[in-house]
């Protein structure tokens, strides 16, 4: 198995792909909200228990995606994708479009400033790391505000780890910082149906991406508007969950 992988779920298998520094468990919430489906939340490379080698770019994304189809002996599946793991999914969608059997983009990152991306990668090469898990927790809870504390709770189990006397979260900050390059590239359009969910409190999806995904999937092409930030089926999981339950089950 090319990637780590987790198991959530039981029924028809979905492949889940997490945002940038994120993880595969962090699709637990919405595994847990979906019965019939198991999602296959993959730690993507350079996150959680993968390999954190390069090259990070969507091309070796997509290979390693493929490999885990192949693995798992999936010729076709859904495929979830939220933010950077949104962006992905749609090359994979475009690259390998007999594998994806439809999307469903959250909040997708995608053809975003070149300038905001380098900011942001900027801000990656700083330090992250922790005293202790109560300065962790009160930086996440900022973080996610709006958030479960049971999911701040969560993810603290699931991706913080020691690192000599201080604590930090499970990722490559070099593919990190690569991963926002990614996102700058310009936006490509889904090449299989596609559910997106746009978080309407965050600026993530252009309206102009969304009016070229129309005019090319025209009614291949369901928009669903959510209520809520960037981490929108964390933030509004009965909400998302009952969009992807309705697009996957018709």
């Amino acid at each position: 198995m090319p990637l780590h992988l987790h198991r959530l779920g039981v029924g028809t298998p979905v492949l889940a792909l997490h945002g940038v520094t994120g993880h595969g468990e962090r699709w637990r919430v919405l595994a847990d909200a979906l019965p019939g489906h198991e999602l296959l939340g993959v730690d993507l490379r350079g996150h959680g228990r993968s390999p954190w080698t390069p090259p990070w770019g969507f091309e070796q994304h997509v290979t390693d995606l493929l490999a885990v189809l192949d693995a798992e002996g999936l010729d076709r599946v859904p495929v979830i994708g939220h933010s950077f793991g949104g962006a992905i999914a749609v090359h994979l969608s475009c690259a390998a479009p007999e594998r994806v059997e439809r999307l469903v983009l959250l909040d997708p990152a995608i053809g975003l400033d070149p300038g905001d991306m380098l900011e942001a990668a900027e801000d990656t090469r700083a330090d992250e790391s922790y005293p202790d898990l109560a300065t962790a927790r009160a930086d996440r809870a900022q973080r996610w505000e709006g958030i479960d504390a049971a999911l701040v709770e969560a993810e603290l189990a699931a991706h913080l780890v020691p690192d000599g006397d201080r604590l930090r979260y499970r990722y490559s900050r070099a593919a990190v910082g690569a991963a926002w390059g990614e996102m700058a590239r310009p936006a490509v359009v889904p090449a299989v149906p596609t559910l997106l969910v746009p978080a309407t409190r965050a600026d993530f999806v252009a309206p102009s991406w969304v009016d070229a995904c129309r005019a090319a999937l025209c009614d291949d092409l369901t928009v669903a508007p959510v209520d809520a930030g960037h981490m929108v089926f964390l933030e509004r999981t009965a909400e998302v969950a009952a969009h992807v339950a309705a697009y996957l089950d018709r």
